[in-house]
């Protein structure tokens, strides 16, 4: 690939910027034209004039962003030029819609990868490798440590716990992520062990998938259930900010328990004061990580929300430019709310 030095991107103090098609990728301030990945908080920023997301993302961008947002869309693969830059945008498996961001000018090729991971899921596109010079990477689970085990076991060991749960009267109330991880959670139960009752914030963006055409299991807002009777042996899904609040009472008595990436740590649960952790993540784990960057064939790698120094140790060890970016957003943390 040729390598021209031509840097199509620049940190600033609103974010990435691309000078010569005058746009951001992921401002985390309003700007006049953001090019977003996902419809994640510390992706999609409030208040910017105009933006570009995934045809894929629309409808739960559109949800995060507001009625009065300008969201402008293209399909996969889909070239657009901005100022002489060729942009499109191709699936990162991390959420629904979620996009890498191809940039190229000149016969250079920059990708931004936004948040991604390659293990299948089937409430989003996979993920799809594209050859670049510059490979500007999240590394939120950049460390050896984490490692995913296969889905398969982790939704076996989800629904044997609530099938236990309901066997002896209680109510399974599992934490994930409103946008994403809730949706792929809802995929893998077992609609046969009992009713799926979900918070409103989680409810809300499901039905946004379903109007995407993703097929999942039918869910019962909680809020509609008058009778505790109506809960017995039910699953409930909710967002890790109801953890410990009166709402979550109303489902007494109940297991907790939290799925998440972060749940591969020891002591991370206890943390939580919960009964279960199932480890459950959006992003690649340390050996997708390194695969994904091998797949571009990229000579520069920036990194940025994450492990950081880990990742571009590594890399750089191994004769790859690598450079970390110290953004505004850091990288998800257990304590985290939305952005997994």
């Amino acid at each position: 690939m040729p390598d021209s030095g031509m840097t199509l991107l620049r940190l600033t103090d609103r974010g990435l910027y691309c000078e010569a098609g005058d746009f951001y990728v992921d401002p985390w301030a309003p700007v006049d034209r953001a090019v977003v990945t996902h419809a994640h908080g510390d992706h999609a920023t409030w208040g910017c004039r105009r933006y570009l997301a995934s045809a894929a993302g629309r409808g739960v961008l559109a949800l995060r962003l507001g009625p009065d947002a300008v969201i402008e869309t293209l399909d996969w693969g889909e070239p657009v030029s901005l100022g002489g830059v060729r942009v499109s945008l191709h699936p990162a498996g991390h959420i629904l819609g979620s996009a890498q961001v191809r940039l190229e000018m000149g016969g250079e090729v920059w990708v931004v990868s936004g948040d991604y991971k390659t293990d299948p899921d089937p409430t989003c596109a996979p993920f799809e490798p594209i050859r670049c010079d510059t490979f500007i990477t999240e590394s939120t689970f950049g460390l050896p440590i984490y490692r995913w085990p296969a889905e398969t076991e982790v939704f076996a060991e989800i629904n044997a716990w609530w099938r236990a749960n309901a066997a002896e009267g209680r109510t399974s109330l599992l934490f994930g992520y409103a946008l994403g991880k809730a949706q792929r959670l809802l995929a893998g139960l077992d609609p046969s062990i009992g009713p799926i009752l979900t918070h409103g914030a989680v409810e809300r963006m499901t039905t946004a998938y379903r109007e995407a055409g993703i097929p999942l299991p039918a869910t019962t807002h909680a809020a509609a259930l008058p009778r505790k009777a109506d809960r017995e042996g039910a699953l409930v899904l909710a967002p890790p900010s109801a953890e410990g609040s009166a709402w979550t009472r109303r489902f007494a008595p109940f297991s907790a328990a939290f799925a998440s990436g972060w749940m591969r740590v020891r002591g991370a649960r206890r943390r939580r004061a919960l009964d279960r952790g199932f480890t459950l993540s959006d992003h690649v784990d340390w050996p997708a990580l390194l695969a994904a960057i091998d797949a571009t064939g990229a000579g520069r790698v920036w990194v940025t929300h994450g492990f950081t120094a880990a990742v571009t140790r590594w890399l750089g060890e191994r004769g790859l430019e690598a450079r970390a970016l110290a953004t505004r957003f850091e990288g998800e943390r257990d304590d985290d709310v939305e952005v997994e």
